[in-house]
C-alpha cells in the first residue's frame, strides 16, 4: 500500500490526485491540507480518512474540527500545520499541489524527512531551485514532476544520459489569445482569460497560461529539474496540446511524449514511478488526428516570457521577484482591480526596482517576496 500526503487537496491538481487514488485501490491518503474550502476538505476527510488535516487559518480549522468531531482526525492550521502534513510519518510521497511560494518551506521539510516529492508547485523550484535540488540529492529524495510538460520531459529522459541533452523543447498551447496583438489584449476581461482552449486548470494558472507567464515559470523550473541552462530550453507553440514536450539530444535525435490533455496521466506517473499502470479515459487516436502544428511564440506581445528568460539567466532572488509580482498582479486582475496588460507591466517594474541577492536563503527569498508586494502596493 503506497501512502501519500497532499498539500492543496481541494485545488485542481489535488482533486485530480484524489480521483487517481479512487481509481486505484493501493494508495492510502495519510494527510491533507487545503487553504479555505472547509466543506470540500470535510468531504475528502470523510472519503479518504486521513489521520491529519490542515486548514489555511485557525478560524477555518476550528470550523473543520466541529464538522469532523465524529472522526479520528487531527486538525491543524497555518504554516505549522502545513509543515506537519509535509513531515507526516506514515507518508512516502508528498504531493505539492498548493499554489504559490507558500509551498517552499513544507517542501524542504518533506525532503529533510526523506519524503519523495510529486511536484506540482512550480514556485518552489523557480524561487528556490538552488536550495531544493542539492538538498534532494543529499537526502536521496526523488523530485517527480507533475506538470504535464515536465512529466513529458522526465519520461523522455527515462533511461537516457542527461549529459547528452542538447535542448529541451517545452511545448505551449499558446493559450486563448494566441496570435493576438497588444491592442487586442488591452481589452481582455477576466472571463475571457479564464477560457483556456485545451486544459481545465485552476483560475490562477489559467490566467498565467493566457499571459504565457506560466511558460516562463516552467522554463525556470525545467532549468533546475533537468540541470540545463536557461537557453537550452526552447518554448514551442503546439496548439493541439498533443505533444506535451520533447528532448533533443546531442546526435540530433528528438524524443517526444504525446497524449490527450489529461493531468491524471502525469499525476499517476509520479505516484507510481517507475511503474506504469492502466489509466481509464480517452486515448489519442492518430487516425482522427488531422495535424500537429508548431509556431514560434511572440515574445514581444507576450513579453512576460522574455522577462522570465531575463530573470532565470540572472538568477539569485530575481526569479522570486518575477513570481511574486505575477502572483500579486494576477490576484488584482482576478479581483478586476487592474487591466490585463498591467500584470506583466507589474513584473517588469518590480524586476527593474529589485537589487538581486545572489544565492538567497529561504528567509531572503521570502523577504524578496514581501518587498515585491510592498513595492507594488506603493505603485499601483
Amino acid at each position: 500500500m503506497k501512502k501519500i500526503a497532499i498539500l492543496g487537496s481541494t485545488g485542481s491538481i489535488g482533486t485530480q490526485t484524489l480521483e487517481v487514488v479512487e481509481q486505484n485501490k493501493d494508495i492510502q491518503v495519510t494527510a491533507l491540507a487545503a487553504g479555505g474550502n472547509v466543506q470540500l476538505l470535510e468531504q475528502q476527510i470523510r472519503r479518504f480518512r486521513p489521520s491529519l488535516a490542515c486548514m489555511g487559518d485557525e478560524e477555518k480549522a476550528k470550523d473543520l474540527r466541529n464538522r469532523t468531531a465524529d472522526l479520528n482526525v487531527r486538525i491543524t492550521a497555518g504554516m505549522e500545520g502545513l509543515l506537519e502534513v509535509a513531515r507526516e510519518p506514515q507518508s512516502e510521497i508528498l504531493v505539492t499541489a498548493i499554489v504559490g511560494m507558500i509551498g517552499i518551506r513544507p517542501t524542504i521539510a518533506a525532503i529533510e524527512a526523506g519524503k519523495d516529492i510529486a511536484l506540482a508547485n512550480k514556485e518552489t523550484l523557480v524561487t528556490g531551485g538552488h536550495i531544493i535540488m542539492p538538498l534532494a540529492e543529499e537526502r536521496n529524495v526523488r523530485i517527480l514532476p507533475v506538470d504535464s510538460e515536465h512529466s513529458a520531459i522526465f519520461q523522455c529522459l527515462n533511461g537516457e544520459n542527461k549529459r547528452e541533452v542538447h535542448k529541451i523543447l517545452l511545448t505551449a498551447s499558446g493559450g486563448p489569445f494566441r496570435g493576438w496583438n497588444r491592442e487586442q489584449l488591452s481589452k481582455v476581461q477576466v472571463e475571457d482569460a479564464l477560457k483556456h482552449p485545451n486544459w481545465a486548470m485552476g483560475r490562477k494558472i489559467t490566467i498565467d497560461s493566457s499571459t504565457m507567464v506560466n511558460k516562463g515559470l516552467e522554463v525556470m523550473e525545467a532549468r533546475w529539474l533537468f540541470g540545463v541552462a536557461m537557453d537550452q530550453v526552447q518554448v514551442v507553440i503546439q496548439p493541439q496540446s498533443v505533444i506535451h514536450s520533447m528532448v533533443e539530444f546531442e546526435d540530433g535525435a528528438v524524443m517526444a511524449q504525446l497524449g490527450v490533455p489529461d493531468m491524471k496521466l502525469p499525476i499517476q506517473y509520479a505516484l507510481y514511478y517507475p511503474e506504469r499502470k492502466y489509466l481509464p479515459g480517452e486515448r489519442l487516436d492518430f487516425t482522427k488526428l488531422k495535424s500537429i502544428s508548431f509556431e514560434t511564440p511572440d515574445r514581444e506581445v507576450f513579453y512576460g516570457l522574455e522577462l522570465a528568460y531575463r530573470a532565470g539567466r540572472q538568477g539569485g532572488s530575481l526569479p522570486t521577484v518575477y513570481n511574486a509580482a505575477n502572483e500579486y498582479g494576477v490576484a488584482k486582475f482576478l479581483q478586476k482591480k487592474i487591466p490585463y496588460l498591467a500584470i506583466v507591466e507589474m513584473i517588469e517594474s518590480a524586476m527593474e526596482h529589485h537589487k538581486t541577492v545572489e544565492q538567497p536563503g529561504v528567509e531572503q527569498i521570502l523577504e524578496a517576496e514581501r518587498e515585491t508586494y510592498e513595492f507594488l502596493e506603493s505603485r499601483w
